[in-house]
């Protein structure tokens, strides 16, 4: 199982970091990471192993939108099923 994080918001340093760490903190593992800085805006999409999480898929993904909020950033974790579903034409 996996889900795709994805991160937009004013660049600043650690955010790559905090974002892992999180993630780590829940069990998940980063498979894959894409990430630009545009005229200081940071985007970034991350694929992450969610199959041996130690909590609900729900309490990562609130506690990710929780950090964002600290961090003045918008984080957004979504099942990879939802984001196929979507994206599927």
């Amino acid at each position: 199982m996996r889900a795709i994080v994805t991160v937009l918001g004013k660049d600043a340093v650690g955010i790559l970091a905090k974002v892992s760490t999180k993630c780590a903190d829940y069990n998940a593992n980063v498979l894959e990471v894409t990430l630009s800085v545009l005229q200081g805006m940071f985007a970034m999409t991350m694929l992450i192993d969610i199959s041996k999480l130690n909590e609900d898929f729900a309490k990562l993904a609130d506690s990710l939108d929780e950090l964002g909020d600290s961090m003045g950033l918008k984080i957004h974790a979504m099942h990879e099923d939802i984001f196929n579903c979507m994206h599927h034409i």
